[in-house]
């Protein structure tokens, strides 16, 4: 069905040999390349395939019924790419049958919501296991997500925890926690020469501010076709394309014009250029959750050294992604010394950490109401590029993300708004199809998302979670 089921398959018999038999036969006339794969791979397992909602409950009772059908026990199979976890996992639905980052975040809201803290706890276990096993928490639990993470949302995590368990908890992840800013910021100790390694560039004024990456330069398995035709219609050196486009999966927003180049499509990506604001309130949390956790174990000299970076993190967020004149929060392009011109929600991010003076944040406020909300919830981006994170689609996420940054600022009326019109959506679509989407139309053109690589997924894990915490 798309590029990610192979990649999802499981060998009957040694790979090694399977690859052997396969550069043996390809070549001989009649060979079949569907039959060798159906002979020699079984197909991947769709969990629950035969699920049906039930039309009488309410969303909310659809959703609570839901999460034990999306609930992956501790698995290990031989031979897969699927990395085996300790602890019971909650996947997001339809194509996605592995724990994802970030979605993660947004799915436990909802089993907080539900009361199912037991839940809660494996899943930040299963990623503090990740991040202690592999060096990082990968895009999601395959192999071939091994090379790149997701937005940092683990702290986020450990935060909604330690509102249930108390500040223990903090202390309890505090190495996974510390590892996780190790990984990002891996590489920031730059020559003047040499301003940019991995996720971290070495900004004009001295500070080191991060950007999106991912290991490797080559197709991503789970689209390969997909990498290698853009590639070559780009005119560019595949492994610079092909670098990119893995740097714009580790963000999540895969894909969306806000890593193209203004005046082109999809084949001028060039993320690695860019300072995402987004990432880099992400990382500020970290830095100063972890400096109050290092005041709690009476580490002074640790905790002096992480509240320094936050407040030079800060800083730097304010001077480099806020643009005065449009009065909004945007990606930094170091490369070309400049911010990006494109709106999209990432700028909210700010508001939500409380990063923002009240003067910005008011002036963020009025170009959400006036440019990005529309009938069903706040549009991803102002541009229609048939790409699935820009226009006419509303993320789960970015509806949180703007909803309680608009809270912290007294922005009450606008909020609701973003909250009334996204709820409305969700139950307009789960009222016409019995499922909660992945994305929506918030246009009025229908409610149900679509656009990018591959179909829109019911189930869905951050959709279920955020409509849950905002009601």
């Amino acid at each position: 069905p798309d590029g990610k089921t192979f990649p999802d398959c499981l060998p009957k018999s040694d790979l090694d040999d399977i690859a052997q038999r396969y550069a043996a036969e390809r070549g001989q006339p009649g060979f079949d390349l569907a039959a060798f794969v159906a002979a020699h791979f079984d197909a991947p397992k769709t969990e629950h395939a035969d699920y049906q909602s039930d039309a009488s409950r309410t969303a909310e009772q659809h959703i609570t019924a839901l999460w034990p059908v999306l609930t992956r026990q501790p698995d290990a199979e031989q031979g897969s790419s699927l990395l085996p976890l300790p602890h019971p996992y909650i996947v997001p639905g339809g194509r996605f049958r592995e724990i994802y980052y970030w979605d993660s975040y947004f799915t436990l809201l909802g089993l907080r919501a539900s009361g199912r803290t037991d839940l809660m706890q494996h899943m930040v276990d299963n990623f503090a296991h990740l991040i202690h096993h592999v060096g990082h928490v990968p895009n999601g639990n395959r192999a071939y997500y091994l090379s790149r993470s997701q937005p940092p949302f683990f702290a986020l995590m450990v935060d909604l925890l330690a509102a249930e368990q108390g500040e223990g908890t903090w202390v309890k992840y505090f190495p996974a926690l510390q590892r996780e800013h190790e990984f990002w910021m891996s590489g920031q100790t730059l020559h003047p020469s040499h301003p940019e390694h991995r996720r971290c560039v070495r900004m004009p004024d001295g500070s080191v501010l991060n950007r999106y990456w991912d290991d490797l330069d080559t197709p991503r398995p789970e689209s390969y076709r997909e990498d290698v035709e853009l590639a070559h219609e780009s005119g560019r050196p595949p492994a610079e394309v092909y670098r990119h486009i893995r740097a714009a999966a580790e963000s999540g927003w895969d894909f969306s014009s806000r890593w193209f180049n203004p005046s082109g499509g999809f084949s001028t990506i060039h993320t690695t250029d860019l300072i995402p604001v987004d990432l880099n309130c992400l990382l500020w949390f970290l830095e100063k959750k972890l400096a109050d956790t290092c005041v709690a174990l009476g580490d002074d000299a640790s905790a002096e050294r992480y509240y320094a970076a936050a407040v030079l993190r800060a800083d730097a967020i304010q001077q480099y992604c806020w643009d005065e004149t449009a009065g909004f929060y945007f990606d930094f392009d170091f490369k070309s010394g400049e911010r990006s011109p494109h709106l999209t929600l990432a700028g909210v991010f700010p508001l939500f950490f409380n990063l923002a003076p009240l003067a910005a944040a008011e002036c963020v406020a009025g170009i959400l109401k006036e440019k990005f909300l529309q009938t069903g919830g706040l549009s991803t981006t102002l541009q229609r590029s048939g790409q699935q994170w820009d226009a006419p689609n509303g993320w789960a996420p970015l509806q949180w993300m703007a909803y309680q940054g608009l809270l912290n600022y007294d922005q009450h009326d606008l909020a609701a708004a973003v909250r009334d019109r996204w709820t409305a959506n969700c139950r307009q679509v789960y009222q016409h199809t019995g499922k909660m989407m992945e994305k929506y139309n918030v246009f009025g053109e229908g409610g149900e998302g679509g656009g990018g690589e591959y179909p829109n997924q019911d189930g869905f894990g951050w959709s279920n979670g955020v409509f849950l915490a905002v009601i």
